[in-house]
């Protein structure tokens, strides 16, 4: 390994002009701009890098981000996760990335790893499986600015980024309605996760205003799972269990994307088109959304716009650390967007 003396001695000058050419320090304005360059090539030469663990050390920084995200497979994460990486390189942070695989016990363990490493701040992208872990307390007593993303916090020492998924399940409800829908069936959450109730919330609401009666019949709900896919599967037994019941319908809200992409094989496999016999809706707006046939009509959540947020928040709390004043967590909640595309039409 090339050391700060190595490029010492190439460049002729002592290891404490290198150091403060390299480190920019105060005193390196005296230092004439020919010796400079001079430390600089020999740099270039040898390829040199600094030690940025022993840096670490000294300033007792580390400039990196630990990002726990509940399973990589989900198609949720991927853009989140794709906002996060590139707002922390715009701050000059290196995110530490674990994949707790949906298991609370790797969740804890990794997260104590990634506090034991001297990281500066924590990004969650969370879940159902955090809702009642109370091993954050170590991150309030700690003061390690933490940002959690999908799902609400209500704590003074954490932030949160979430979408109002209780507009969301509103709009999406409209736009059927405003298709001339009146016999819907809904795919719902599982009811432990924490998006679920506002989303149904939302829809319900909407039908109080407009007089829209829902038919218990024609609602069902996605069953628990630790499988980030397992909604694809989820979406397509129960739109075949609404279609043995015989009661009829002539739209699907399904709670997120893939149990959209779910309803549609159903319905498609039962002999009905979509969207001219049934319009299916979906929430999340992941990537494949828009490349399914048909082209799915969805709520966009502004996924990557979340993460960033995240990491906006961190960086605050880091600064707030590091300048030694007070400060309290900040709460964001983002409203998602009616894409229309092909999966959707007005009811002839």
């Amino acid at each position: 390994m090339v050391t700060i003396r190595d490029v010492a001695r190439e460049s002729g000058v002592s290891a404490t002009t290198v150091s403060f050419v390299l480190n920019n320090a105060r005193l390196a304005r005296y230092i004439p701009i020919v010796t400079k360059k001079r430390i600089e090539s020999a740099v270039k030469k040898l390829g040199y890098r600094p030690n940025q663990v022993a840096r670490s050390l000294r300033s007792r920084r580390s400039h990196t981000v630990g990002v726990m995200v509940f399973d990589m497979m989900d198609p949720y994460c991927t853009l989140v996760l794709r906002g996060i990486e590139s707002t922390l390189y715009q701050f000059s942070y290196l995110p530490v990335l674990t994949d707790v695989h949906n298991e609370r016990t790797r969740f804890e363990r990794q997260l104590e790893r990634l506090l034991s490493r001297r990281m500066e701040g924590i990004i969650l992208v969370a879940n159902w499986l955090f809702l009642d872990i109370d091993v954050l307390a170590d991150l309030k007593r700690g003061r390690i600015p933490t940002a959690v993303v999908g799902c609400e916090v209500k704590t003074d020492a954490i932030g949160s980024v979430i979408v109002d998924n209780q507009v969301g399940g509103y709009i999406a409800l409209q736009h059927l309605h405003s298709l001339g829908h009146r016999k819907i069936a809904f795919i719902r959450g599982p009811k432990t996760l924490g998006d679920s109730a506002p989303r149904w919330k939302g829809a319900r609401s909407f039908a109080r205003i407009a007089g829209l009666e829902l038919e218990s019949q024609l609602i069902v709900d996605l069953p628990e799972s630790r499988d980030p896919l397992s909604s694809f599967e989820g979406g397509y037994q129960l739109t075949e269990e609404l279609i043995k019941r015989k009661r009829r319908f002539t739209a699907v809200l399904a709670f997120d994307d893939m149990a959209a992409f779910g309803a549609i094989r159903a319905l498609d496999r039962a002999g009905l088109r979509v969207p001219e016999q049934c319009s299916v809706m979906g929430f999340d707006d992941i990537a494949a959304s828009a490349l399914y046939t048909p082209a799915l009509t969805t709520m966009r959540q502004p996924m990557e716009t979340m993460g960033a947020a995240a990491v906006g928040i961190v960086v605050d709390g880091i600064n707030a650390v590091l300048e030694r004043r007070e400060t309290t967590a900040t709460h964001r909640k983002v409203v998602p967007e009616l894409v229309v595309r092909e999966s959707t039409r007005s009811l002839l």
